[in-house]
């Protein structure tokens, strides 16, 4: 079972998530906004832009897109950084 990263830039994850229907709708200093409408409802969520993120925080974004996406977290984690 993969494990979340602990070396991953805000931008890193950012890219990773398109796979997931987010896009960057802006960004404002260090932080960017993505937004996706996959599931018929606007979601946004915003990433840090450090190099890398705290665990605590990407660990909160990743329960946020797990409960918008109706997905199991471990899940998530695996499609996201898992390769296999």
């Amino acid at each position: 079972m993969p494990n979340i990263p602990r070396d991953l830039p805000g931008m890193d994850l950012a890219k990773l998530l398109t796979r997931f229907g987010y896009a960057i709708t802006r960004q404002t200093g260090s932080h960017i906004r993505l937004t996706s409408s996959i599931k018929r409802l606007e979601h946004h969520i915003t990433i840090p832009n450090h190099d890398p993120l705290k665990i605590g925080t990407l660990n909160k974004i990743i329960n946020d897109i797990a409960s918008y996406l109706g997905m199991d977290k471990q899940a998530l984690i695996k499609e996201l950084f898992g390769k296999g």
